[in-house]
């Protein structure tokens, strides 16, 4: 019979759960909701040594306090309570400790789950959206039984968008001194349906120096030099434990799943006959890029690769490339330089960067039936969707940036805009000082200008921009004026310092 059990937390307040009895339970813990199911309590299973429980408690309490006043009670402290289901309170109760965290929001839960035919044997409605099941190409092929309703994928730019949020929590949470120690897609619930993410099981976060990793990660996402050393005793000076720089690894294999649907190190290469040794290799010792470009030996055998796998698995119909030039080079650094390297392997910053030039580089696919419907240009004279085939037709206008280093002189920036129907024009685009981060004002979430094709002309209308100028003509063009976009032309997008010139080109199929 289920009883509503009332303690008070490590702060002094009062905590309620009900317990049914039968708990969810999670990797380590026993998960009970509040009576009004707007909080969790989650106790660990199993007990602990004094020593151990001692320790946790610390951890545990330094987690919910200090640190969570480093990320929420700072500028855009606001912001981060999308990106971390972070815990309020330590409780203890019966000899078991455990944390108070607050419910995942509602759209971290499976609408429609399976599609419609795998439903009659199968639910998962209501169930949480680890991004496990987005990682993997099986569970958005029609040709797989449990494969999801379409409704439940959305769309590659929201994809896009999603690993965007996880490097910016992940920049946050480095930033604060903290690594993850288990950053998976596990530990990250994703919604395609809205681009969001939250990154989850905070409280096990390692503080260097001071609070040791419990786990070494889950399999996929563990980094080679922690696989490789695993067999030694933890006080060993060459045994490696998950660090920033391991999360820095985790990371880039997410987005490279999330993104391409594959894993980047899961080839067709065998290290040896034992699976468990193959494994540690693999992933460990020998793990090698299943896309190097000078050593072929881990690219995917087709002939072995499940049909439910295909196109993803096929490198050479979906290379890595396709993602563009600011996410291909980050791969290169992490699964080549940095792979074995961990000092090369690139920041959470650089990721979000990447990421923030990406979605401007992003097109529509014009073909309706195109299940990923966006995709990034690839530079060329004549664009074309790497998912379906389709050739992009008609006039596309590129905005090419450019930034004043001194009066007068305009230097251009590794940063191009694609123009597409009805896109806007943010204040991170018009000026270089400011950044599409969580120190946005609320004035400067908002668009100033936007993209339309009008009587066969591509033209920027202006909202609210105050120095908007068509260089070439010398004229001001005022809000709710217009310039139209002919190759070669000059806008000066903004004369405050940090504005931006650009230059348009025109490319015509």
């Amino acid at each position: 019979m289920a009883q509503t059990i009332t303690l008070k937390a490590h702060d002094g307040t009062q905590v309620q759960y009900v317990d049914t009895g039968d708990p969810m339970q999670g990797g380590l813990k026993d998960v009970y909701f509040s009576p009004d199911r707007s909080y969790v309590v989650a106790f660990f299973r199993d007990k602990m040594s004094s020593a151990d429980y001692s320790a946790t408690k610390e951890r545990l309490t330094t987690i919910v306090t200090t640190y969570r006043e480093r990320i929420f009670n700072q500028a855009g402290g606001d912001y981060w309570k999308d990106l971390f289901c972070w815990p309020t309170k330590v409780v203890e109760y019966n000899g078991k400790i455990g944390i108070v965290a607050p419910v995942y929001q509602k759209h971290f839960f499976f609408t429609y789950g399976y599609n419609a035919a795998a439903a009659q044997i199968a639910s998962i409605v209501g169930k949480e959206k680890e991004g496990k099941w987005f990682a993997a190409a099986q569970f958005r092929n029609p040709a797989f039984k449990l494969h999801l309703d379409k409704r439940e994928l959305s769309d590659w730019f929201k994809y896009v968008l999603i690993c965007l949020r996880i490097a910016r929590a992940v920049r946050r949470m480095h930033a604060a001194g903290l690594a993850h120690s288990d950053l998976s897609y596990k530990n990250v619930l994703i919604d395609p349906t809205t681009g969001n993410a939250a990154i989850i099981d905070i409280d096990g976060l390692v503080v260097p120096g001071k609070f040791p990793p419990d786990v070494i990660g889950t399999p996929d996402f563990i980094a080679p030099e922690v696989m490789a050393t695993k067999h030694l005793p933890k006080t060993d000076a060459g045994r490696k434990l998950p660090s920033i720089n391991t999360d820095r690894h985790a990371l880039a294999v997410m987005i490279y799943m999330y993104l391409l649907y594959r894993h980047p190190l899961r080839g067709g290469k065998v290290n040896d006959l034992d699976p468990q040794k193959d494994e540690e290799l693999s992933m460990g010792q020998k793990a090698l890029f299943v896309e190097h470009p000078t050593d072929a030996t881990n690219r995917p055998k087709l002939n072995q690769v499940k049909p439910t796998q295909l196109p993803w698995a096929d490198i050479t119909k979906i290379p890595y490339s396709i993602t563009g030039p600011y996410l291909k080079e980050l791969f290169e650094r992490a699964f080549i330089t940095g792979l074995h390297n961990p000092m090369q392997r690139p920041t959470a910053d650089e990721w979000e960067n990447a990421l923030i030039k990406t979605v401007d580089l992003m097109q529509p696919c014009q073909n309706v039936k195109c299940d990923q419907k966006w995709f990034v240009f690839d530079n060329s004279t004549r664009p074309k969707c790497p998912f379906c085939g389709t050739l992009y037709q008609g006039q596309l206008p590129i905005l090419n940036l450019y930034a004043q280093r001194s009066p007068g002189k305009w230097t251009e920036e590794k940063h191009r805009v694609m123009v597409y129907h009805n896109q806007y024009l943010y204040p991170w685009h018009i000026n270089r000082n400011i950044a599409p981060n969580e120190k946005l004002t609320p004035e400067q979430r908002k668009p100033v200008g936007y993209f339309v094709q009008h009587g066969g002309k591509w033209v920027l209308i202006n909202q609210t921009m105050n120095s908007l100028k068509d260089v070439d003509q010398n004229k001001i063009i005022g809000p709710n004026e217009m310039v139209e976009l002919t190759d070669g032309k000059k806008i000066l997008l903004s004369a405050d310092d940090g504005g931006r010139l650009v230059i348009v080109q025109l490319v015509t199929n």
